[in-house]
Formats: C-alpha cells, structure tokens, sequence
C-alpha cells in the first residue's frame, strides 16, 4: 500500500462506462472500476446501490455510485483509483480533429513566447515558472479568438468556407486535444534550462559570453494507475471544465467558479505584487520590534534572504500557490505535505541554533546566503584561485585558503545530501514491490488503468523513436560540450548520462505517486567534483548533463501522462513534445532535450547584459538579497557549488577537513527511512507509512509563505478532503487552477508594464504598505 494520501497498489480496473449505456450490478460496478465492491453494499436509501445510471459520468449533478461510502455519504478521494475514476473522465471522442492551423499557429507561438519568459522569470527574487495553467489558460483565450475569426466552417461569418483547406484552418470548436497538445508543446519549451545557469554563472563570475551555438519509462511511470500525479489533477479538470459536458449544469457552476476566482485573483494580486508589498509577508513580531536582527532571522521573509518567515501571514498567491511546481497546499497529498513543513521545522530550529552558537563561524557571514567567502566575511574570489584555463592551482588556493559557508547554506547542502539516499531508500522499501509487479505484469500482460484502456484505439509509439533521439542528442551534446571548451572529457558526458539514467525510475516514482521528486543536483555536484577533481566550470557541464535529464524525463513523462488522461493520441503527445524541445533547444546543449533556440540566448543576453550594463546594475545579480524585481540567487548558488565541488571538491570535502562530513550524509540519509519502515511494521495502525522521508530531512525554500501554506493544506487536504468530500471533488482542484492561472497571468502582465519586463521599472510610490527597505518592516541586515 502507498503511504500517502494517493495510495494504492497496481490497479486491476479496466475499461469505462458511459451514463446512458446500461445499468450494472455493484459487483460489475467493482470489477470494471478496480475498486473492492464492499463500498457499493446497500445504502440507507439515499442512493440506489444498483442504480449506475451515472457511474460513468463526472459532471453530474448529485453523487454517483462510485462516490458513496457504505453510509452513502460520499467517500473522500483517497486512492490511485479514486483519482482515476472520480475526478477525470473516461470518455473521448475520436473525431475531434488535432493537427489544425490554429494547433500550430498556437503551439509554435507560445513556444517561443513561453521559452523567453522562462527566463525572464529565472531572475525574478521569488522563482516563478512558466506553469501549463498560465499557457493553457493563454491558449484557450486565443483558441476560442481563433475559431470566432478565422474563416472556415467553424466560424458563423464563413459558414460558406467548406473547403478542406478552410476546414484545416478553422474546422469548428475549439477543441480539448487541440488545446492540450498545444499545452503540451509549449510547457516542454517553456522550462528554464539549467544551461542558463552555466551561461548566466561563465559571464557574471568567469567574465565569459558563451557563444549561442554552443520514454521508455512510460510502462511504469504513465500508463498504470499508481502513476496518480497529482500536480496534474488542477491542469485536467480544467481542461474538462473548458471542454467537456457544457450542457451540463454542474459543469456550467464548475466554469462559472473558475472565471470569478481567476479574475478576482489577477486583481487581488495587483496589491501584495506591486501597489501593497506588505501584504506579501505581514509579521506581527517585526511590527512590534523593527530593529531586532534576530526578529528579521526569524519572523522576516518578504524579500529575498531576509528570515524565515515564522508565523508570518502572506496573502500572495504568487508565494503561497505552486508557482508552476509539483507542491501545491490545494492539490499535493497531505502526508507529503506534512512531512514537508516538519522538515522545515527541524530546518528552521538548526539554523537558528547554528547562527547562536556561530557553529563554523556562521556569525561572520549573512544569516542566509548562497556565496562563498573569507572567514571575516567577505565575498570570496574565486577567480584568484583559478588558472587561465579556470581550472585550480593550489599554489594560489594556498595563498587565498578555502572558502567558508554560511551554515545555513552547509545546512542546506547536508540535508540536500540526506535526502537523496532517503529517497533510493524510501523507494525500494515502499515501492519496489509495486514497480516490480508492474513491470511483470507489462511483460506478461498488459495495463488494465481504465484511462490506458480507452487509449489503445491509437497506435503507440515505438520505444525505438526514442533510443534513436537519445542517440542522437548525445551526439549534438559532445560536440557542444569539447566546442564550448568546457573541460568535461568524453567519457564524463557518459558517466553523468548514466547516473541520470539510474535515478530517473527512482525520482519519477515518487514523484508520479507523491506529488515531490527530490533533486539529485547537489549529489550530481558530488559526484562530478570526485571524478573531475579542480574543474569548476566542468563541474557545471558534469551537473547539466547528470541532473537535468532528470528533470526534464519528469517533465516529459507528467505531459505523457495529461495526454492519455486528456485522450490524446501517443502520436500527437511525442510529436508535440519533440517539437516543442526543438523549437526552444537547439543551441543550448541538454542531452534529454536536444539544445535551446536562440531566442533563449537572446533573452539571457538580454536580461544578463541589457538589464545590468552598468556596474551598479549588474551588481543586483551579485547581490545577496537582490532586489524586488531582480535576483541572482539562483545563478549565485549554482555557481558556488561548481567552485566547492568541482574546483575544490577533494581539498573542502575530504575526510578529516572542515566540512569532509558532508559526502558521509548520503549514508545517514540512506539509513533514515529504516526505523519508520519497522515501526510501521510493528504499529501497522499508528501511521509511520504516511511520514514521506526524503522530504522530512530535505528542507524547503524558506519565506513568509510556509504558515500560510501550512494552514491552507490542513484545510484543503484535511478538512475538505474528509468532511466536504462532494465539494472537495467538484471544486478543490478547479480552485487551485484558477488561482495558480490568474496569478500566473497576473505576473506576466506586471512583469511587461511596471516590474521592468519592457526594459524600465515603474516602482509604486512608497506608502504604509510599500515601505522602503523590507517590505514586513523587519530590520535590514544587509
């Protein structure tokens, strides 16, 4: 059984049922669904246990069979199964065409637009993705625009244009797999590659401009049940609610709540964005005490760097909200989410107590950082260590000695190391088993996930196609990596692609099951630092190659698994997919995903030279804490690691120096999950099998949005979940959609007019609630 809220072994349920086909017995109802048919015993006679009129249909009014309990009261959604059949819909129209003027002209557009924006929002102090909301909100408005006027038999002005070519340009609605697939081609595009942090790390630490030139998981990690991802579930009901049984007048409610939440929230967002900062992070304690540095370590965490943000209230869905990530409070299970805000508790009192007690000298440097420096202080210069050619020379690291972290950046990297050998370990004692029978089956059978049944009337695509791009991409990463004068050798290209070939089963899993894939970057680091020892900007390439296929599997995997929840052909979602990652990757050198286009290049250029060609702007990037519309911190952290790892890696890690203990983490971490495992063994009923490890020892990003998020988990994934089921399953993820959406619009749209998006920033004048310094009006420390 899965230890999460989305539990569940291998689901057996097959097939689908339509509302009107035919009335089913409960053990019918039981097999076609996977589900034990104990929960369709006989009812007090608020429901007829027999009656399946509707079992098959999502958008109807009251409660269906396969939504009551033995009470016949409606069931919380809490299995893989539930996820799969209670709140998206088996049905699918074959007909509905895809390959249409208005899917290309859209998908290729977006592309672009959501590539350049990605990393425009890179640099932004509170890292905000391009999220699949933002570009499937963006295309539908454009869609339906198209299919009003565009000529064609799809639009009531040319009724008369039933040419086929017409009939390709606008055949009629717009419709659901026209909208995914474009979803899908831009959001592939639209992610910042990490290339941008080696670009980004060579010009502003190395004074180098890099030149522009330089699925077989699916058996087990889309097509079953288990697979839940539940990030997706706010993307797919409303891309039902869009598309799907408007006659319906639920579905009708649904999209009305939709609008009105997104709309009040892309104005409500105005205020703790741009007009009323304070609204971002309102900290009673630094209200009452506005000099204290230890209320701003604390109770701070507006702007970048300040504090931890203990207690805070933020009303900015842009901090509270998933940002475009995998971890939403309205939509990831509660027992990862729990296990998440207990880690940044441990985090919270660890670094409190190491500043306190100035373990490592901490008191030397600021609170929270991610540069290195001297011990009094100041930023270390990491080119004075470094040969011509950035590789190290010890004469001059004798001369300059080694850097020193804050401790709450070696907090960090400790429990970053924990983590990932919690998450090999959490994997094979919680899911091996299922990931094991899953592929037995595979071999001997076929996938009964009702969803992978409705999908086999379109051809699948062969494992080879994507063998031959691998090969391929591999290729085009080689020559990159020896044109870019990287110094990563051949056969590192090849290590690193082996590593992340290794941990794309394990990290997918949990994070197809869960909602979290840990990050192996910082062991990727690790691991490059000790086979290409005194090679920094090697380290960087070493990191890319290692980590970022990774992410990007995952990311191509979640859009394998919204297509066959949306219906989409195979055919369609890979080609989307492939083309997309072409699109937007063809210089930069990402051996998961071919390269990035020029335009990325350009955008970097752009943000990393126009926005800072004077000092002091440049400066902002170097920054500790940045400022309100710009930060480097992302580039500042990706560079220190490649310059302690990969320059200094065996002289700062070695076993008996200052921080050698750090590597002997992965080995704490791979034990850490044992002891819950048998406890859980033992006390089977007590819970240990919902304490989600690798979370637990891997700490958060920290700001004044962590109580907020807390207290909206309990609520939504608690209390709503259990005691307003029927709400929690119309209306929760639909929520959480239009929240994510509107403000997701919201920022682009203030990024472009005020935030400095169109090359001049137009600050709000200063007031009560937009006050100089930090916006929670805790003292400034630095």
């Amino acid at each position: 059984m899965e230890p999460t809220a989305v539990s569940g072994t291998h689901s057996s349920s097959s097939g689908s049922l339509k509302d009107s086909e035919k009335k089913l017995g409960k053990d019918e109802v039981a097999t076609a669904y996977g589900i034990d048919e104990k929960a369709y015993s006989d009812t007090d006679g608020k429901a007829d246990s027999t009656d399946t009129s509707n079992v098959g249909d999502v958008f109807a009014e009251g409660p269906r069979l396969i939504d009551l309990g033995e009470d016949g009261k409606e069931r919380p959604i809490d299995t893989d199964v539930d996820y799969a059949t209670r709140l998206i819909s088996l049905d699918d129209d074959t007909t509905l065409p895809i390959w249409t003027f208005r899917m290309w002209f859209l998908s290729l557009g977006l592309s672009c637009f959501g590539a350049v924006l990605g990393q425009i929002f890179y640099f932004r102090p509170q890292t905000v993705s391009v999220s699949q909301l933002f570009l499937q909100i963006i295309s539908y408005i454009m869609g339906k625009a198209m299919e009003e006027v565009l000529p064609g038999p799809g639009s009531e002005r040319f009724k008369t244009a039933d040419t086929r070519f017409w009939r390709w340009v606008n055949p009629g609605p717009f419709n659901i797999k026209e909208h995914v697939a474009i979803t899908v081609m831009a959001s592939t595009a639209s992610s910042s590659a990490l290339a941008i942090s080696i670009f980004a790390a060579q010009d502003l630490y190395y004074n180098v401009r890099p030149n522009a030139g330089v699925g077989i998981m699916r058996s087990f990690l889309v097509y079953p049940t288990f697979a839940v991802y539940p990030q997706l579930m706010p993307t797919v009901q409303l891309f039902e609610a869009l598309h799907k049984g408007q006659s319906a007048v639920m579905q009708k409610k649904r999209l009305k709540f939709f609008w009105i939440i997104f709309i009040a929230i892309f104005v409500w967002e105005w205020f703790p964005e741009y007009i009323a900062p304070t609204l971002t992070g309102i900290s009673i304690f630094c209200l009452a005490n506005q000099k204290s540095a230890w209320f701003t370590r604390i109770f701070g965490g507006a702007a970048g760097n300040e504090g931890l943000g203990v207690f805070s209230i933020c009303f900015d869905w842009a901090y509270v909200g998933a940002g475009g990530g995998s971890i939403g409070s309205l939509f990831t299970p509660l027992s990862t989410q729990l296990s998440l805000y207990g880690g940044t508790a441990v985090c919270i009192i660890a670094f409190c107590a190491c500043y306190a007690r100035n373990t490592w000298n901490t008191q030397n440097f600021p609170f929270l950082t991610q540069l290195l420096y001297y011990e009094n202080g100041t930023e270390y210069d990491q080119l004075s260590i470094l040969n011509d050619d950035f590789t190290l020379n010890m004469d001059k690291l004798a001369v300059q000695g080694l850097p020193w972290y804050a401790a709450s950046q070696l907090l960090y990297k400790i429990s970053r190391t924990m983590y990932i050998g919690a998450a090999i370990t959490h994997f094979f004692l919680w899911h091996f088993k299922t990931v094991y029978n899953i592929v037995k089956d595979w071999r001997n059978g076929e996938c009964q996930d009702p969803h992978y049944q409705k999908m086999k009337v379109y051809k699948e695509i062969s494992n080879w196609w994507y063998l031959g791009i691998f090969v391929v991409t591999t290729g085009i990463a080689l020559g990159t990596t020896y044109a870019a004068k990287s110094g990563l050798p051949w056969w590192g290209l090849f290590i690193a692609l082996i590593f992340a070939w290794l941990f794309v089963p394990i990290i997918g899993t949990l994070n197809a099951t869960v909602g979290y894939a840990p990050s192996i970057e910082n062991m990727v680091q690790m691991v490059g630092g000790a086979v290409i020892p005194g090679k920094p900007v090697a380290n960087m390439y070493f990191t890319m190659y290692g980590y970022n296929p990774v992410v990007q599997s995952l990311a191509l995997l979640r859009d394998l698994k919204m297509g066959q929840y949306a219906k989409l052909p195979p055919s369609v979602t890979f080609a989307t997919q492939f083309i997309g990652t072409i699109i937007v990757r063809v210089f930069s050198s990402s051996s998961s995903s071919l390269a990035n286009f020029k335009c990325i290049v350009l955008a970097l250029g752009w943000i990393v030279k126009l926005r800072y060609h004077e000092a002091a702007n440049r400066e902002v990037l170097r920054d500790v804490q940045g400022t309100n519309v710009w930060s480097g911190q992302q580039v500042q952290s990706y560079n220190s690691a490649a310059v302690a790892w990969g320059a200094l890696g065996k002289p700062l890690y070695a076993t008996g120096t200052r921080y050698g203990f750090v590597p002997y983490m992965l080995l704490a971490g791979l034990g850490f999950p044992i002891p819950f495992w048998l406890l859980h063994r033992k006390y089977p009923k007590v819970g240990f099998n919902y304490v989600f490890t690798p979370v637990l020892v891997g700490n958060v990003g920290i700001n004044s949005s962590i109580f907020t998020s807390f207290l909206l988990a309990i609520f939504s994934q608690y209390y709503l979940r259990k005691y307003r089921a029927t709400w929690f399953r119309k209306y929760n993820f639909l929520l959480s959609a239009a929240l994510d959406g509107g403000t997701s619009v919201m920022v682009f749209v203030y990024t472009f007019a005020v935030g400095g998006g169109s090359g001049t920033v137009t600050p709000f004048p200063t007031w009560a609630l937009n006050p100089k310094g930090n916006p929670d009006y805790c003292a400034r420390l630095t």
